[in-house]
């Protein structure tokens, strides 16, 4: 990993003589997760509190969570928090006292969705010393939207999934040309969070109130029951059935491995990997794989882009993405509307294609691939009724018996694997290390051995010792090298040793001078990411909020979220936010009380389209609108296609 080098603040065109550090941010689920990718390459980590994150069964205690920055914070990477979902009243003291206390532990930043939280953080008398980043929860989808985010104060705005590389690049460039006023302690720099893989949401977030209405579980309060991996039949306006229990709204998994450098250029800063739920093995080959490709964007960019922690990492396994879950990959919009998004067949996970099955004897066969296979490996293929998976029990060569044959195997099956057990074996071991550079240099100075500390960023730390110096009998180089370089257990290596002096000099006392200089240069590490008093600069507004169509939109669940609302000329705030109202999701079921449709998720993915019927395509499609697709307990839902804003909607339908 490259060295940390001073931020970087210009726009795009000044890149050629200004660094921008670019920032690979990954999930940890727990402590565990949070160090592993830490270790695997991460800048920055970012983790769920034991409460009001995003997903409410990631949670970890402010003890874990002041471990893992003290942990990071060596390397010069950061910590995120989520407080991320919406508050009720009831709960904003808690929400602040929450904050306080990871304030107080030195996290680097705090997610936030709500605008009443927000508001309370932003206009108290005692100043945060983190950073406040915008959820991607707020729907940051357009330019106007992420301007006025930035323009209340936010630090970092964290944009839609949905967004082209293209639009990103607008985005970036209708910043730059905003007045110095806004971005980042009022320094005109506007740091883009994206996110470049893992699972994706078929609604823009912050938008979907489809779990909330049919389970009572809010994808806002962070209890998201994916309503969109469900089995659904789709049907024309006449009830003539299109598709009959196909997962139509179930995305595939983002991988925007290929496209980092590209949305570098576009004015990313940092770039997400999805994945607080996911374990800790996920975390070390995703995080490896995407710290590799950010390392070869830097190399082959060294005069704009450098990375934005230090140390370098070294692995012990080949980093593939392919061997971690994923329902197949898609680069979602980067490069614009495509087809294949969906897997309509299952919203598991397929894994790496192995090759087809060749021939079958008894409770064996063969498969025609070049792929070796171990005893443990997970195998899968699809079915005209779903994924079925089985264990393979014993290899022999390119001969597989599995645990229990399955019926439906034919020859001629393409097979994925989605369990490598070799690759998992090595992922359960010890799999990375991350070291920082750090070069020694051993001379007299007034008539005292000194030695001296210096890192890879150039930070120096000095020790002497007061043994009576008297010249060598014979050569010293060899010892001083052997008992300098002995930094095992420490997060440093040694990578030259620069010596002056011709004393004699006892090991125990090159060991003890060795032990106090690291000593002091951990001290100073804890230290680097030191944060200003107040971060925060709010000038005065001067963007509006995006007016929506519907009040409950705005998420507003709490009175601060109201008011907040208000002082920005959005009165239609008075309606409850959609999970705090009785009059739009009650009852066994949700909702089913209401009396006019509501809009239940707003989605860039488009299943016409998807399905080759686009209106811009030209093809008349073979069904008569509107359609409308039903779950398994018979509630249906309208498709609504908003051609003029490239957008399908999902709305309910009175029952």
């Amino acid at each position: 990993m490259p060295n940390r080098l001073p931020p970087y603040g210009g726009g795009r065109g000044e890149r050629p003589v200004s660094m921008q550090s670019l920032e690979l941010l990954a999930p940890a689920k727990n402590l565990e997760c949070g160090i592993a990718a830490i270790d695997h390459g991460a800048d920055a980590v970012y983790i769920g509190a034991q409460r009001f994150g995003a997903r409410a069964a990631a949670g970890n205690s402010v003890e874990d969570i002041a471990q893992l920055c003290r942990y990071a914070h060596q390397f010069g990477a950061k910590v995120f928090v989520t407080v991320n979902t919406i508050i009720y009243d009831e709960e904003l003291n808690d929400t602040l006292q929450l904050v306080d206390e990871l304030d107080s532990i030195g996290v680097d930043a705090i997610l936030v969705q709500d605008m009443g939280l927000f508001s309370l953080l932003k206009q108290r008398e005692k100043p945060l010393h983190c950073e406040l980043h915008a959820s991607t929860q707020t729907d940051n989808r357009s330019a106007e939207k992420v301007k006025w985010l930035f323009d209340q104060g936010f630090d970092r705005v964290v944009l839609a999934r949905e967004l082209s590389i293209k639009e990103i690049a607008d985005i970036h460039d209708s910043l730059i040309g905003q007045a110095p006023s806004l971005g980042r302690a009022g320094e005109g720099v506007f740091p883009l969070e994206v996110f470049v893989h893992g699972a994706l949401c078929v609604s823009y977030s912050g938008q979907c109130y489809a779990s909330q209405y049919c389970f009572q579980r809010s994808a806002n309060r962070g209890e998201c029951a994916q309503f969109c991996r469900l089995a659904f039949t789709l049907k024309d306006a006449n009830g003539k059935v299109l598709e009959s229990e196909r997962h139509l709204l179930s995305l595939r998994d983002m991988a925007q491995i290929d496209n980092l450098e590209k949305l570098a250029d576009a004015g990313a800063t940092s770039f997400k990997i999805e994945g607080r739920l996911k374990d800790v093995d996920y975390v070390k080959n995703i995080t490896a794989a995407y710290s590799e490709a950010l390392n070869e964007v830097v190399r082959r960019n060294p005069e704009k882009y450098r990375r934005a922690s230090f140390g370098r990492c070294t692995y012990t396994f080949t980093p593939n993405i392919q061997k971690s879950f994923n329902r197949g990959f898609t680069t979602y919009f980067a490069e614009g509307r495509k087809q294949g998004l969906v897997s309509f067949d299952t919203p598991k996970a397929m894994g790496e294609p192995v090759g087809k099955v060749k021939e079958i004897r008894g409770h064996s066969f063969n498969i025609s691939t070049t792929t070796s296979f171990a005893n443990g490996d997970g195998l899968c293929y699809l079915t005209p009724t779903g994924l079925v998976g089985f264990r393979v029990n014993k290899v022999e060569g390119n001969r597989i018996f599995p645990l229990r044959m399955p019926e439906s195997l034919k020859p001629g099956t393409m097979l994925f694997r989605n369990l490598d057990q070799a690759f998992t074996t090595l992922l359960a071991k010890p799999s990375s290390e991350r070291k920082i550079d750090i070069i020694f240099r051993l001379y007299e100075e007034n008539g005292k051995l000194t030695l001296t500390a210096k890192d890879e960023v150039g930070r120096t730390a000095t020790v002497q010792s007061d043994c009576e110096l008297q010249p060598a009998a014979k050569p010293q180089e060899e010892n001083i090298r052997r008992q300098l370089s002995k930094l095992g257990g420490t997060i440093y290596q040694c990578k030259d040793i620069e010596i002056d002096t011709k004393a004699f000099i006892p090991s125990s006392v090159l060991a003890n001078m060795r032990r106090m200089v690291i000593a002091d240069r951990c001290w100073v590490l804890e230290d680097c990411n030191t944060r200003e008093n107040t971060i925060h600069h709010h000038p005065t507004p001067t963007t509006h909020h995006p007016k929506y169509p519907t009040p409950y939109l705005y998420n507003a669940s709490n009175r601060k979220a109201k008011e907040f609302y208000k002082a920005q000329g959005i009165e239609a705030c008075s309606l409850e936010g959609f999970e705090h109202s009785g009059s739009l999701s009650t009852g066994e079921g949700g909702g089913r009380g209401h009396t006019s449709p509501l809009l239940l998720m707003q989605c860039r993915y488009c299943l016409r389209n998807e399905m080759g019927f686009c209106t811009k395509s030209g093809k008349r499609a073979p069904w008569k609108e509107p359609l409308t697709i039903s779950i398994s307990d018979g509630r249906e839902f309208q498709l609504q296609f908003d051609c003029k804003n490239c957008q399908m909607n999902v709305v309910s339908i009175n029952n």
